[in-house]
């Protein structure tokens, strides 16, 4: 269930694209500004539907952005983490939502009314800078993931793909190797990559003396070293 709270000048400070922006100028974002909490699988949005004119930004939790192809199989396109900025059509587009948004956790999303967002621009230039930032980063990271598509294999995507999600999630070292801080079932990481859900849990079973897989989508790098080779396809 959707409910919306109060925001507190905490909440936007907590905000990367809103870094060293004076407190002053929050203050006349405050008013402008809402805090939405959704429960774990609760949608946000489906694809298709006309998103109002706002920033939408993840303040805690996780979203995952799904589209329906045409074979009526779901392809997971990325997921979100705390503190991203997400549906940039509602700014800057078509005002569609270009994808199913779903919480995979209890999430907290704050939203900023597009004019006072505008209005802070003017004032502050530097935000303008730090989106662009974000979004020339995520059109990188779709080029990439595009041509591994085309021309990589599917051990070594995988491999990218699970270095990626260490760098952004981050790890916690053990006494067997480092456990990624996010959980990815099978079934999320096959849709991410490209490929079939039984090819994925194989993968994985190929790779056990690198990465170990547990229930629940916990994943443990056993050998940085050996998943590098395996990334820069120096080794099968």
């Amino acid at each position: 269930m959707n409910i919306s709270q109060s925001v507190r000048i905490e909440h936007l400070e907590e905000i990367p694209i809103f870094t060293d922006v004076p407190t002053h100028a929050l203050i006349q974002l405050q008013s402008q500004t809402h805090l939405h909490l959704y429960s774990k699988e609760e949608t946000i949005a489906l694809e298709g539907d006309r998103l109002l004119p706002k920033l939408y930004v993840l303040l805690q939790g996780s979203l995952r952005l799904t589209r329906i192809g045409t074979t009526g199989k779901e392809t997971l396109l990325r997921t979100i983490s705390a503190g991203e900025i997400f549906a940039a059509p509602a700014l800057f587009g078509d005002a569609l939502a270009p994808a199913t948004i779903t919480a995979m956790l209890d999430s907290q999303v704050l939203t900023i009314e597009q004019e006072a967002l505008l209005d802070s621009i003017r004032q502050t230039p530097e935000i303008a800078i730090r989106i662009l930032e974000v979004y020339n980063q995520r059109l990188q990271q779709m080029h990439s993931s595009i041509h591994n598509l085309i021309s990589e294999r599917a051990i070594v995507r995988l491999v990218r793909f699970l270095q990626y999600q260490a760098a952004q999630s981050g790890t916690i070292s053990g006494s067997k190797g480092e456990q990624l801080n996010r959980k990815l079932s099978h079934h999320q990481i096959a849709c991410s990559i490209g490929i079939t859900y039984e090819e994925c849990v194989r993968l994985f079973g190929q790779l056990k003396d690198v990465i170990s897989y547990h229930r629940g989508g916990m994943i443990t790098v056993l050998d940085w070293e050996m998943l590098m080779e395996i990334a820069n396809g120096t080794i099968d």
